[in-house]
């Protein structure tokens, strides 16, 4: 994979979020030596206009949806400019709502994408179901298209909805039966691989979800919201999840995803640089995720 020519778009956006916090994220994973241990054939296409987490009273159960669609629709228009040229999209967000912009950026280039959505939870959420208004809980649901959602958010694409069901690939929640978001799962028929599978086997977790996506397109992108990890192994998240995959899980499941040769993309979210312990964390974490990008 060490050929692979990656394309790093920034998303310093908190917009779908709780909190500020997030929309530092890009600049930290710089700081932290991401592009440098990448390789030699990455550029870095800057950052789109970002924007900082405030309330929005007049809109409380989808806050901030317009500056959500205007970060994602900026996203799109790098990722299509770096997918016509051949080149991988890694778009560091910022909240979960920039994988909208990874999706309508390869609509825009002419590819009806998978997507595996790695991820604490599969943000199956509208606002008719999220009371406090948090997009980043719904970016799926939006990519989707689901009743409820928003025109301006679900119409970042050049077509509503950018996936159907059959594309889609949920992995590694921990999310209990019952739970509203996972009972939404098998009500819509996504392909599920829970974290339960990923304990199991990683490598075999991985390659299923992997062959689901490269039977449901022609190229596949992926989402990975650190959320997704134990917050005891790697404490990086905006939001902390006591369960979860350890960072070395994470690390098998991208190498095996990565290495598709239909893999078109990907898009790293929900870092809170307050979040961290100290100095040493984010560069281990950024050494592993490129360890696992280029298959060093």
């Amino acid at each position: 994979m060490d050929h692979r020519q990656w394309t790093v778009v920034g998303a310093p956006s908190s917009a779908g979020a709780h909190t500020p916090g997030i929309e530092r994220a890009p600049a930290a994973l710089r700081a932290a030596g991401l592009l440098d241990r990448l390789g030699a054939d990455v550029e870095d296409a800057g950052d789109v206009p970002g924007f900082r987490w405030r309330p929005d009273p007049a809109y409380p159960r989808g806050q901030n949806a317009g500056a959500v669609a205007a970060v994602a629709s900026a996203v799109a228009d790098r990722v299509a400019a770096a997918l016509v040229r051949g080149r991988a999209p890694l778009v560091l967000g910022g909240d979960c709502t920039v994988t909208v912009g990874l999706v309508a950026g390869c609509a825009r280039a002419g590819l009806s994408p998978a997507l595996v959505y790695v991820d604490g939870g599969p943000d199956l959420y509208t606002p008719e179901t999220r009371a406090n208004g948090n997009l980043d809980a719904m970016g799926l649901a939006h990519m989707l298209g689901l009743p409820g959602t928003l025109p301006e958010v679900a119409g970042v694409g050049p077509a509503v909805p950018l996936l159907s069901p059959d594309r889609v690939v949920v992995y590694g929640d921990s999310l209990p039966r019952g739970d509203h978001e996972r009972e939404l799962v098998a009500e819509l028929g996504l392909t599920y691989v829970p974290a339960d599978e990923v304990h199991a086997d990683a490598g075999a977790a991985a390659r299923r979800a992997r062959s689901v996506a490269e039977g449901g397109a022609d190229r596949f992108v992926v989402h990975f919201d650190v959320d997704v990890l134990s917050f005891v192994d790697a404490p990086l998240a905006d939001v902390p999840e006591p369960f979860g995959l350890s960072l070395g899980e994470a690390a098998v499941t991208l190498a095996e995803l990565v290495a598709s040769p239909r893999f078109a993309g990907l898009s790293v979210t929900e870092i809170n640089p307050d979040h961290l312990p100290d100095d040493e964390l984010l560069p281990r974490f950024a050494s592993v995720l490129a360890g696992a990008l280029t298959g060093r």
